[in-house]
């Protein structure tokens, strides 16, 4: 079993979380994460002022999935996410040891 951990704009959450039922993955964990990268924010002028905004809002997805479907994941957000900008985000691939589902006792891959 592979973890995926996608950090992605928040206005593309919903064409990212469409596409991936669709592939038949409804489960996920969504958390509102603030942050930055490289470029350390953007710059932005209000008023006639320049403000610096450092860390930006993003959408972290969180999806446990089995090790034949990763490509296919990851390949779909990848696709729906992308606007080609600064910012569109990273996407994190982990082992995950074992998963339990806490309802039925259920371990494995038939707890995910």
């Amino acid at each position: 079993m592979k973890k995926i951990e996608a950090i992605i704009r928040p206005e593309k959450f919903d064409v990212v979380k469409d596409a991936l039922l669709v592939l038949g993955y409804p489960g996920m964990t969504v958390t509102q994460v603030n942050g930055y990268d490289n470029q350390r924010g953007i710059s932005q002028v209000w008023r006639g002022r320049r403000f610096r905004i450092e860390l930006l809002s993003k959408v972290k997805l969180e999806i446990t999935v089995r090790d034949v479907d990763v490509d296919n994941i990851v390949n779909t957000i990848i696709s729906e996410s992308q606007t080609g900008s600064i910012d569109d985000g990273k996407i994190f691939v982990s082992q995950v040891e074992n998963a339990y589902r806490v309802r039925t006792h259920e371990s494995g891959e038939a707890a995910i």
